[in-house]
């Protein structure tokens, strides 16, 4: 079976007066990945194939596995194969640094993990937050007194509000299928009116699959590693809890969506000290938490 990030298919259209033409359409990829962990069954996720070595690395670095790129020794995709016995890289064999990770001290996980949620396969609830090794506020600081720390700025609001354009700017698959998420991370300078560098854009079938191929490229290339202090990530989906905690534990202080954040995703973000901006449209938006970052 051979990976695309892209399908044909043939597809019947129908429209209101009863007439039916048939033609050719492109659907977005979606396979398994399986992820096992120096020899342990450790997770299987649904996604876009492409990247998955960032893909791996940035949930490693979400679920708490791991805090940098040299903690992963060696990924192996030589035990996927199809049915047809061709391989298709749908299993990848993770060999961790020797005392990185304690599978008897890990949190319990069901193994299935949807493409429309990150953290389903997350056995027990109080296993779902995660403590980040990148804090973006003091340990003294308060969430009721903000008065305590002062946030440096980020972005102005113009230039945050260009962000969804400039990510739907890398969205080659969606033009494609229009049938994937899409996450890109700008890299901010001292001045926050000067317009923010594009450092990379991934898609996926899963929102949170797309954060974790950015995330996971920015373990390996970006020039000061984690964590990602200088940065905004720009999504396309809306703003879930699971999101803002991977921007937490990368160290990423600003997150904005085009869509709506949830009550968990905003209180979650006023722990971590996340700003989340939700109804990033047309130039205009919502700031849920930590506003002084907007210039």
């Amino acid at each position: 079976m051979q990976m695309r990030k892209a399908v044909r298919a043939r597809v019947y259209k129908f429209d209101a007066t009863g007439e039916i033409s048939a033609g050719p359409d492109s659907l977005a990829g979606e396979e398994p990945l399986e992820i096992q962990l120096n020899g342990e069954q450790y997770t299987v996720t649904m996604r876009t194939a492409g990247h998955d070595v960032e893909l791996i690395a940035g949930y490693l670095l979400s679920e708490a596995v791991v805090t940098a790129m040299d903690d992963i020794e060696e990924v192996n995709f030589s035990a996927g194969i199809a049915p047809d016995s061709t391989r298709n890289f749908n299993v990848a064999r993770v060999r961790l640094r020797p005392g990185v990770w304690n599978p008897e001290a890990a949190p319990a996980r069901n193994v299935y993990t949807s493409s429309s949620c990150g953290i389903c396969g997350t056995a027990a609830a109080d296993a779902v937050t995660k403590t980040s090794a990148f804090p973006l506020i003091p340990a003294a600081f308060h969430v009721e007194d903000q008065g305590e720390y002062e946030f440096p700025q980020l972005l102005s609001a113009a230039r945050i509000g260009e962000l969804p354009d400039r990510l739907r700017e890398t969205q080659e698959i969606f033009d494609k299928t229009g049938g994937v998420h899409a996450a890109a991370l700008f890299a901010v300078g001292d001045d926050p009116d000067a317009e923010p560098e594009l450092l990379v854009g991934r898609e996926d079938v899963g929102r949170h699959n797309a954060v974790d191929k950015v995330i996971g490229w920015a373990m390996a290339n970006h020039k000061n590693g984690l964590p990602l202090r200088s940065t905004v990530l720009q999504v396309s989906a809306r703003a879930s809890f699971e999101l803002v905690q991977k921007c937490a534990m990368a160290g990423i202080p600003m997150m904005s969506a085009v869509s709506a954040p949830s009550a968990m995703a905003v209180e979650y973000g006023r722990e971590v000290g996340v700003t989340v901006i939700g109804f990033n449209r047309k130039g205009k938006f919502n700031a849920y938490s930590y506003p002084e970052r907007v210039a």
